[in-house]
């Protein structure tokens, strides 16, 4: 009993590794000389060189993004286009000296280069040396935001990481069910689309089958543009009956996930051999106090 308990534990504990262990794992870790001194600062934020790194990077990434998003405003970037092109080159140049740096202290640079991050890391600094060669590339820097989800290493934020990795598996396991609600969705405003472009026809602004079940989708939705609208009676009841459906369609999808989620939950906890002495249940879990039959007080849990 103990030793499922304890797996149990692990098991909990895995789930919510989020940073220096699983890169140690997947990335390999140095054993020795400068390489396990430079992976110890950018990799693990345990020590004080390690978070003040971390902090570092996260607010060259902000004053990064920061620099981009003024850039795009004329009135700013006509005044200060000078200052916005040192300072885009040198938050560049920092990226890659660190891009280099994580490639040249872990074993396997190959996987690290392939993950998610070591993608981000690349397309942060890829963008600026498109500039020279595509200059419309330079719309791309806004993607180093990406970055910012290692805040969650940073500030220790287990419970968050958590609870977005549960959200994931249960969007995962959720996926043929939302798949079909979408088909649906779409069968209904295919059909509706269709038949608000026989009743209101071009004259009045459903020019194709296309646009009709464009404005079945933001009718459905509730976003209602305005762009175009029924006009006959017949079709402001069809939009009615659309608007009506849009309500209920739209707590769909969060019914399955939080049902989902809410299974998941409730499948974690293992039951063990616990007897109620009232009325001889079993099955109760270890933290439980009362039986869940008859709802008498439960003795402690003995583990062997």
């Amino acid at each position: 009993m103990e030793g499922s308990a304890g797996s149990a534990r692990v098991s909990a504990s895995s789930q919510r590794d989020w940073g220096a262990a699983a890169d140690a794992e997947r990335f390999g870790k140095p054993e020795r000389g400068w390489r396990l001194r430079l992976y110890t600062v950018i990799f693990e934020a345990d020590t004080r060189a390690g978070k003040s790194f971390d902090l570092l990077l996260l607010a060259c990434i902000l004053l990064s993004v920061v620099v981009v998003i003024l850039d795009s405003v004329d009135s700013i970037s006509r005044d200060h286009a000078a200052l916005f092109e040192a300072l885009e080159w040198m938050f560049t140049a920092l990226f890659s000296v660190e891009y280099a740096a994580r490639l040249a202290c872990v074993r396997q640079p190959r996987r690290y280069a392939t993950s998610f991050f070591g993608v981000v890391d690349l397309l942060a600094v890829l963008p600026s040396y498109l500039i020279l060669f595509l200059p419309g590339a330079h719309a791309l820097l806004d993607v180093r935001i990406l970055r910012l989800l290692r805040i969650f290493r940073v500030l220790k934020l287990a419970a968050y990481v958590g609870e977005y990795r549960a959200l994931g598996i249960a969007l995962a396991a959720s996926r043929r069910k939302i798949l079909i609600f979408l088909s649906v969705v779409l069968m209904i405003t295919l059909l509706m689309g269709t038949l608000l472009y026989v009743v209101e026809g071009p004259e009045r602004g459903y020019t194709s089958i296309p646009l009709s079940v464009y404005w079945a989708i933001v009718t459905m939705t509730t976003v209602g543009y305005g762009d175009i609208t029924p006009q006959t009676d017949l079709g402001r009841l069809i939009a009615a009956v659309m608007m009506l459906l849009g309500w209920g369609i739209l707590a769909v999808p969060t019914g399955i996930v939080s049902a989902e989620m809410t299974a998941r939950r409730f499948a974690q906890a293992a039951p063990t051999t616990r007897t109620c002495h009232e009325c001889l249940s079993e099955g109760h879990e270890a933290q439980a106090q009362f039986c869940k039959d008859c709802g008498a007080k439960l003795p402690p849990y003995q583990r062997d």
